[in-house]
């Protein structure tokens, strides 16, 4: 598990008091009102600010950082993560999970076979998809129901899987 998690991207400046435009990489914008503390991590280094102010424009969070004043000093972070510490996360509800928590977990089927790893999450709008990469090197897409995710185990490291009639031939 990662320790960090990234909720942004600062896209570039606002204004010349140090503020900064930030493309929210979470399912929830909101998250940044409460916001108040987090890291950017830099090409070089990763700096620990203290979140001073929240606006919203359009789909873009303006952060105001409590370390930076002006624009010459803030902008060499443009294209930069903006992470928190789990520990500052959002609260999830029982079977919501970090994304992050899940790339990597081996797929296994209800039958007991090894489909592949999880590669990547698909977020459709209507539900999510995993992006399944097969031993074999073929990719399989698997809908996030609960007519096919039957079980998420972060201990071992699985996500169980029923595969309905034709899905994998949908995916070739």
């Amino acid at each position: 598990m990662e320790d960090m998690l990234r909720v942004g991207v600062i896209t570039s400046t606002h204004g010349i008091r140090g503020e900064v435009k930030v493309f929210p990489t979470t399912d929830d914008p909101l998250r940044f009102k409460k916001l108040k503390k987090c890291v950017i991590d830099g090409k070089r280094e990763q700096v620990a600010v203290t979140v001073s102010s929240v606006k919203f424009f359009k789909q873009f969070v303006i952060l105001k950082f409590k370390e930076f004043d002006d624009i010459n000093d803030i902008e060499k972070y443009t294209k930069c993560d903006l992470l928190v510490s789990r520990e500052d996360a959002v609260k999830l509800e029982p079977g919501e999970y970090f994304i992050c928590d899940l790339i990597g977990l081996d797929v296994i089927t209800d039958e007991g076979k090894h489909l592949g790893v999880l590669k990547d999450v698909l977020e459709t709008g209507a539900n999510n998809v995993y992006e399944v990469e097969a031993d074999n090197g073929e990719s399989y897409l698997i809908p996030v129901i609960d007519q096919c995710i039957l079980d998420h185990n972060l201990d071992k490291k699985t996500i169980t899987v029923h595969i309905l009639p034709g899905l994998l031939d949908i995916n070739k």
